[in-house]
């Protein structure tokens, strides 16, 4: 006689509440691979708290005391505010979900404090250092036209790096004088790129790319090496890759501060205020959804501002 399966648990526990939450985050919130990752790795870090500590294995025993608790340990641990209030971030999210999905009444992480920050402000690269470092990579060779190509194009359009390495082909439209980016939560935008990047990067196409396409031995695949800005093997170029070009550019340009390629983002929206341009119209070209985050660029260019003046004026 055969017995009758056990009934399924109303209850999901809470590791697969996790996983179920990611992937909601991905089919329908479209967010991208690494905040996913940022996602996953911060709730991994809560199921094996509340296994260990709590023995919680079930959502809904979810609480604003528990979650106190965990935050107690994270500072403990020696957490800076900065990653605890990104992890109370993620709970708040994860939370929001069980809500919707019913398992909880209401949001108990809204009821946390998060961690009063010093927003710092980003150090940006003077326009002379900006000039330097667009002009250490040569002309030479077609590495070095494709390394000029994608310094001109991130300081010319304020792209995050991954959005710059992810451009293809069919992303440039030279005609209206644009690049098509995906930014964050698969959110498209249209972000204007200045002649002298737009005839950097037709050079590249024209005398690098073609050459850089050829010199992989690897067997082409159908819609291979669209991207725009290829390696030596038919690949896109990685953040990874990229950050090192950076760096080592950096050190032939004599720039001896902290460098990487999201300074040449900040340093574009700086130079851009600095100029006189309109902070809406910095925030459209950056992706910000909120335009609390494009201000920070205003304090910038106050405090350079300042610095000139205590520099040189007689009476400073």
């Amino acid at each position: 006689m055969k017995t009758a399966p056990s009934p399924t648990p109303s209850v999901l526990p809470l590791q697969t509440s996790v996983e179920r939450f990611v992937r909601y985050l991905r089919l329908e919130r479209n967010m991208s691979s690494n905040t996913l990752v940022a996602y996953s790795r911060d709730l991994l870090r809560l199921i094996q708290y509340m296994d260990d500590q709590m023995g919680i294995d079930d959502p809904a025993d979810l609480d604003a005391d528990v979650l106190a608790e965990y935050l107690v340990d994270l500072r403990e641990g020696g957490l800076q505010p900065r990653s605890i209030a990104r992890h109370m971030s993620t709970i708040r999210s994860f939370c929001t979900y069980l809500v919707d999905q019913g398992t909880l009444v209401h949001n108990v992480a809204a009821l946390l404090d998060m961690p009063k920050l010093d927003r710092d402000l980003p150090e940006v690269l003077t326009e002379q250092e900006v000039s330097r470092l667009l002009s250490a990579p040569g002309m030479d060779t077609e590495r070095a036209i494709r390394d000029t190509a994608m310094l001109e194009t991130l300081y010319a359009t304020g792209l995050r790096v991954s959005e710059l390495v992810n451009l293809t082909l069919q992303d440039l439209d030279f005609d209206r004088g644009v690049v098509r980016c995906m930014g964050k939560g698969r959110k498209e935008r249209l972000v204007p790129i200045g002649e002298v990047a737009r005839a950097r990067v037709l050079g590249y196409l024209e005398h690098a790319r073609p050459t850089l396409a050829r010199a992989s031995n690897r067997p082409r695949r159908t819609g291979a090496c669209q991207s725009l800005f290829l390696t030596s093997q038919c690949k896109s170029m990685t953040r990874q890759g990229f950050w090192k070009l950076v760096k080592r550019y950096a050190a032939v340009a004599g720039i001896d501060k902290p460098i990487s390629p999201h300074k040449l983002r900040h340093s574009f929206a700086t130079h851009l205020l600095a100029g006189g341009a309109d902070l809406r119209a910095v925030q459209a070209m950056l992706g910000h959804a909120d335009i609390g985050t494009t201000q920070i660029y205003t304090h910038v260019h106050r405090e350079r501002l300042r610095e000139i003046y205590d520099r040189f004026h007689p009476r400073a």
